[in-house]
């Protein structure tokens, strides 16, 4: 088979996967590039949309991932699914509240692997999963802070703060005023 009959069936492979995703997801799904797919829902989609997506044969959650859209008062919240049967990745995002980062656990769907995603999200990001039991720290054990991947969390005033000593010669370097 040549190099363009190969693209041509690959092409029309990802064409149906688009058209019966779009159908069985009840919404539209991009093209990204090849072998990525993604869409945009709402929050209150994500059980049903990760669902549908799974018994469609997205069988592995590789992880979630948390953007701070500080402007936009949002979180976008973006789950990567693979599928091994299509050879495809497809990714599920949506948008939160930043002030009230709440969305529904995937858990019951992937079960450890999705717990331990949203626990890294919620630790680093604040956003709640209703339904995780398990929100516990994985990094920060003693942190007693605000989520550290916020873009208004200032780290630098923060280790300033708690973690240096004016009045230690080998510190003091950290207080001076630059001119």
């Amino acid at each position: 088979m040549s190099r363009k009959d190969k693209q041509n069936k690959n092409k029309s492979i990802e064409e149906k996967l688009i058209k019966d995703l779009s159908l069985k997801l009840d919404t539209t799904v991009h093209y990204q590039k090849e072998r990525r797919l993604w869409i945009s829902i709402n929050p209150d989609q994500i059980v049903e949309t990760c669902s549908k997506a799974y018994e469609l044969g997205f069988e592995h959650l590789s992880t979630i991932s948390v953007t701070d859209w500080l402007d936009e008062g949002k979180h976008e919240v973006t789950y990567h699914l693979w599928s091994y049967s299509h050879n495809h990745l497809l990714t599920i995002k949506t948008k939160i509240d930043r002030k009230k980062p709440i969305i529904s656990s995937i858990s019951s769907i992937w079960g450890g692997n999705a717990e331990t995603c949203e626990r890294e999200c919620h630790e680093l990001f604040g956003v709640k999963f209703e339904g995780n039991p398990n929100l516990t720290p994985l990094f920060l054990e003693d942190w007693e802070g605000p989520p550290p991947f916020l873009k208004d969390f200032n780290w630098r005033e923060f280790v300033k703060k708690d973690m240096y000593d004016q009045n230690n010669p080998r510190e003091k370097v950290y207080f001076e005023v630059k001119k």
